[in-house]
């Protein structure tokens, strides 16, 4: 990590905690303690705000994978992309699992949001995509599950042409956010085998869910 990279990165952080620290009553729950070296966080995507509000709790600088909306935006984009962050480009998801890899060997934890989108507005959980797993299999590092909670409902709808087309954000900008830490998952296996791929898809998914629904009795307990 270079030092613009470092410079940027805690500045980005700490402005979000300053703004939680405000506006959120953040809650935060640790199962385990983190392990030793990289790891790949894996959350659930309730709105828009996630691929900010997640690397908050965490001391070590983690690079977020998140679709390429908002590193189109001027300016921003470029501060995104200078602080280490991951562009997922719909027309080439390759690119951003192989830049997660070299992130990942090199020592750097990297956030994941297998949804893909983000969650539907009536609750629940969208199928789960195949990129954490590739990841987990092609790296050998472990992956930590994350549930997220909040009040759906209470999200602002936010929509914009700033890229040069129409976009719609659900950001959840106060109120309760409950997060959830889990025990770290390991997988080994073929990376081809699709079959596999799909099975820790879920497996990943299914520990996602009971965290989010632990995160959710301790926020509306």
């Amino acid at each position: 990590m270079t030092k613009t990279q470092r410079f940027l990165y805690f500045i980005g952080r700490n402005f979000v905690r300053f703004y939680a620290l405000l506006m959120l009553k953040m809650d935060v729950l640790w199962e385990s303690p983190l392990p030793d070296g990289p790891f790949l966080i894996a959350a659930n995507h309730p709105s828009t705000s996630d691929p900010f509000y997640i690397m908050t709790p965490f001391r070590r600088p983690v690079r977020i994978m998140m679709i390429e909306s908002p590193f189109l935006i001027p300016v921003f984009g470029r501060l995104l992309r200078e602080a280490g962050h991951i562009a997922v480009c719909p027309r080439d998801k390759q690119a951003a699992l192989e830049a997660a890899c070299r992130e990942l060997f090199s020592g750097h934890p990297v956030a994941i949001f297998p949804e893909g989108d983000t969650s539907p507005r009536t609750g629940g959980h969208l199928p789960p995509r195949t990129g954490a797993a590739r990841l987990a299999l092609m790296t050998g590092v472990p992956v930590v599950p994350v549930g997220i909670y909040l009040r759906r409902h209470r999200c602002t709808t936010i929509r914009s042409k700033t890229i040069g087309r129409p976009t719609v954000g659900f950001w959840h900008l106060r109120g309760p956010y409950g997060m959830t830490i889990g025990q770290p998952l390991k997988f080994s296996g073929d990376a081809e085998n699709k079959e596999h791929i799909h099975s820790i898809a879920e497996t990943i998914m299914e520990s996602i869910a009971r965290l989010a629904s632990t995160s959710q009795a301790r926020v509306e307990g």
